[in-house]
């Protein structure tokens, strides 16, 4: 979703600096996720891992790509979806 929101927003054809340095902060908060697999997504999650700056940032990212995603991945859309609708998870000891 970022390298599509870069790619059309910043009109970049690899992620510019400044996008891939949120698509890093992101994949290393997830995989520090007390929720581990089970998660649901973030925007649903009471505890909130990322700074805010970061959070604003990847929020846009999202609303942007999010509505495009149904043309261009549909099978990853429906899956976000399915996770949307998951249960609060319980934190991994």
């Amino acid at each position: 979703m970022v390298s599509m929101y870069c790619g059309e927003i910043h009109r970049s054809k690899e992620l510019c600096n400044e996008c891939q340095e949120l698509t890093n902060y992101a994949m290393e908060r997830l995989d520090k996720c007390p929720f581990g697999e089970g998660k649901t997504v973030c925007s649903l999650c009471e505890v909130h891992c990322h700074k805010p700056e970061m959070r604003r940032k990847i929020r846009d990212a999202m609303r942007y790509a999010g509505p495009r995603m149904i043309s261009r991945h549909p099978l990853l859309a429906i899956n976000h979806l399915i996770h949307k609708r998951r249960k609060k998870p319980v934190p991994q000891s």
